[in-house]
């Protein structure tokens, strides 16, 4: 298969997501390819440095000469840059392009790659909005979570999808016989929320073959209470990010408290916090699925360092394998009649 990289977009770009795609070389199967798309003469001296020909039959580099910045507006610098690394890469995932590529994945602009996968690559049929879908660490066992940043101002058919599309992800990818699907909401009651979340909750428990447990608070997600978690794209990534720095925070305090406690015992509880904090480590975990996109778009934390990068690629390699596509147009088409049954007061309710 090939992986279409953005080289230029992330925080510590472009030195560490070269030193992840080098990373992954060594993990890819035969046949595959990786096309490193960015600044050209940049990649190819990077590789020099790293001992990697140009010419090696894994790499194909594209260039790019512009770079769309973490700081820009996403709509505005996909239709100005239109020879950035985002929308080269984006081109190179569209159904039509003659070099396609299978996965395409960066760690740059969210909003921006969002817009160019939508721009470029196209939605699946049936699809209103892609949607970010997060697999996250939980105490029991993954929880996908979705939307985790693609769209801010959801209405209820977008989040109904976003349900249905997880649904079919934690099926095909994490294995899951019968997902939990729940809506992220202010309390459990079903009395609480706003119309938009009360929508889909009708529209989730309408919706034939979904195992719908109800409403989840934030302080429940941790504990895996369900599989799936539904939300809008501003309080997913809200969620997300307050999670990382308290994550940070937290085994900080413990490793300073042990230290103060008695600094021996560091050396005996080292591994032990070692071993929590991998496993609950966003760079361990490397990348999200962009659902709804026709292809197989990634996008990375803006932070991510070689090692996230390298998680990243054998993550698009599964997604792929999964066949989350063909099972999500199906699904999509099988319960296309929960729309179509909503009365118009109800549709008023989630404009």
């Amino acid at each position: 298969m090939r992986i279409a990289v953005d080289i230029m977009g992330g925080d510590h770009a472009p030195d560490a997501i070269l030193k992840g795609c080098v990373l992954a070389l060594s993990e890819l199967p035969p046949g595959d390819v990786l096309v490193l798309i960015g600044r050209q003469n940049e990649i190819i001296d990077l590789l020099d440095e790293r001992g990697i020909s140009p010419k090696d039959p894994r790499i194909e580099i594209v260039h790019a000469d512009q770079v769309i910045e973490m700081g820009d507006s996403a709509a505005k610098a996909v239709r100005q840059k239109t020879e950035s690394s985002i929308v080269k890469m984006a081109q190179y995932g569209a159904e039509k392009h003659p070099a396609r590529c299978d996965v395409v994945l960066s760690a740059g602009n969210t909003g921006a790659c969002v817009a160019a996968a939508t721009l470029h690559m196209r939605r699946l049929p049936g699809v209103i909005r892609p949607a970010i879908a997060v697999t996250v660490p939980a105490f029991k066992h993954n929880v996908v979570l979705v939307d985790a940043g693609a769209n801010p101002e959801p209405k209820a058919e977008h989040l109904w999808q976003y349900g249905v599309m997880a649904d079919v992800l934690a099926r095909q990818l994490l294995k899951v016989e019968s997902p939990r699907i729940a809506v992220m909401n202010i309390g459990s009651e079903e009395a609480k929320g706003t119309g938009i979340i009360k929508e889909t909750r009708d529209l989730l428990k309408a919706t034939p073959g979904i195992n719908y447990i109800g409403y989840i608070e934030g302080r429940d997600f941790f504990e895996a209470a369900a599989d799936v978690v539904v939300t809008d794209g501003l309080v997913g990534n809200t969620l997300l990010k307050a999670a990382e720095g308290m994550a940070k925070s937290l085994f900080k305090a413990i490793a300073a408290e042990i230290v103060d406690y008695d600094p021996a015992l560091m050396t005996k509880f080292e591994p032990i916090v070692r071993n929590i904090y991998a496993k609950n480590d966003y760079h361990e975990h490397g990348g999200a699925p962009l659902l709804g996109i026709n292809g197989a778009c990634f996008i990375a934390h803006g932070s991510s360092e070689p090692h996230t990068i390298k998680a990243a690629i054998r993550n698009c390699r599964n997604f792929h394998h999964a066949h989350v596509n063909e099972q999500i147009v199906r699904r999509l088409a099988e319960v296309a009649h929960v729309l179509d049954s909503r009365t118009p007061a109800t549709e008023g309710a989630g404009a």
